[in-house]
C-alpha cells in the first residue's frame, strides 16, 4: 500500500498492487449511485423502474430467470442497499483482506473475492432448487451483498494464518480462527430463517475461501482464469500517462539543478527463486506460528512468488 486508509481509497484506480482498495472502491461507488438512484426515482413517482433495474443485477435463485441475466453472478457481490450491510461488509473485506494481500498478494486477493462470490451465488442457486424448504420461493428469490466473497477472504485469511490475533472491543484478543469459524456457524443456523438465500451465499464463500488456500498450498492456483481476464481489463482500460516530475537538488556549491525522477536509478529486485516446495513450507510455517515468525529471506520469496 502507498499511503493512508482515504489516499489509498481516493487514488485507488490510479495505483497497481491494490486491489484490496479497488474492491472498497466499486462497492462505495456502486453502493452510492444505486443510493441516489433510488432516492430520486422514488420520489419523482419512478419506483417501479428503479425496482425493476435493481432486479436485473441481482442474483435469482431461478435457473430460468439466471438465464437471462447471466451477469447477475457478477453483478450482485458489488451490491448493497442498507448502510449496515455494506458498511460491515467493508470492514471485514478490510481487515482480513489486509492479510491475505500481505500473504498473498494483490491479484490472489481479487482472485479469493471474485471466486467466493461466484461459489456463494453458485451455492444459493442449488440448494434453493434441490431443498423441499426452498421449493416454494425461488422464482421470487433475488440475493445481492458481497458477503460471500467477504467470507471467502475471511475463511481464507483464518486458513493462512489462524493464529493472527485481532483485539476486540469487549472480548480482548482474538485468534482469528475462532471468528472465523463463529460466523461460520451462525451462517449456517441461520440457513433456514428469514435471510436464507445470504447465509446459504456465505456458506459456499466460505468454503471456497478455505479450498482455494488448500489448493495454493499444493501449487493449483484456481484464481488463475480470474486473474488473466482482470489483467486484459486492466489493460484495455487503464489510461496511464507518464509524468516527468521535476525536483531540485542542491549543488556542491550550495545552487541547485534539476533533475527528473523518473531518471532516478534504483536497485533492481531479485527475482523469486523459490521453488513451489519452498512456498509450501512457508505457507506452512504462517499457518502454525503466523507471519511475523517469518525470516526476511523468506518473505521476500514469498512476495515475490505473489506476484506471479
Amino acid at each position: 500500500m502507498y499511503g493512508n486508509f482515504w489516499e489509498n481509497l481516493r487514488n485507488a484506480f490510479w495505483h497497481d498492487n491494490n486491489s484490496l482498495y479497488k474492491l472498497l472502491a466499486i462497492n462505495i461507488l456502486v453502493f452510492m449511485v444505486v443510493l441516489v438512484a433510488r432516492v430520486m426515482l422514488t420520489i419523482t413517482g419512478f419506483g417501479d423502474i428503479y425496482a425493476a433495474g435493481i432486479s436485473h443485477l441481482m442474483m435469482p435463485a431461478s435457473l430460468s430467470k439466471l438465464a437471462t441475466q447471466p451477469w447477475a453472478i457478477f453483478s450482485y457481490m458489488f451490491l448493497h442497499e442498507g448502510i449496515f450491510h455494506i458498511l460491515f461488509n467493508m470492514l471485514f473485506l478490510f481487515w482480513f483482506g489486509q492479510l491475505v494481500h500481505q500473504f498473498l498478494g494483490s491479484r490472489k486477493l481479487a482472485n479469493l473475492y471474485i471466486l467466493g462470490g461466484v461459489a456463494g451465488a453458485l451455492f444459493y442457486v442449488l440448494i434453493y432448487n434441490l431443498a423441499p424448504y426452498f421449493r416454494g420461493s425461488v422464482d421470487s428469490s433475488l440475493m445481492l451483498g458481497a458477503s460471500a466473497g467477504v467470507f471467502a477472504v475471511v475463511v481464507g485469511a483464518a486458513t493462512l494464518s489462524p493464529n493472527t490475533t485481532f483485539f476486540l472491543i469487549l472480548l480482548g484478543p482474538v485468534k482469528i480462527k475462532y471468528i472465523a469459524i463463529f460466523y461460520v456457524v451462525l451462517s449456517f443456523a441461520k440457513s433456514a430463517g428469514a435471510n436464507a438465500g445470504g447465509e446459504l451465499a456465505h456458506l459456499g464463500g466460505a468454503l471456497l475461501g478455505y479450498l482455494y488456500i488448500i489448493e495454493l498450498r499444493r501449487g493449483v492456483d484456481w484464481g488463475a482464469p480470474v486473474q488473466k481476464v482482470g489483467i486484459f481489463f486492466e489493460n484495455l482500460l487503464s489510461k496511464r500517462q507518464k509524468v516527468n516530475v521535476s525536483y531540485r537538488k542542491p549543488k556542491s556549491s550550495g545552487g541547485y539543478k534539476p533533475f527528473s525522477k523518473a531518471a532516478d536509478t534504483k536497485p533492481a529486485i531479485k527475482s523469486s527463486d523459490a521453488s513451489q516446495e519452498e512456498i509450501d513450507v512457508i505457507l506452512d510455517k504462517i499457518a502454525e506460528k503466523g507471519y511475523e515468525a517469518l525470516s526476511k529471506e523468506e518473505k521476500r520469496k514469498l512476495f515475490e512468488f505473489s506476484k506471479k
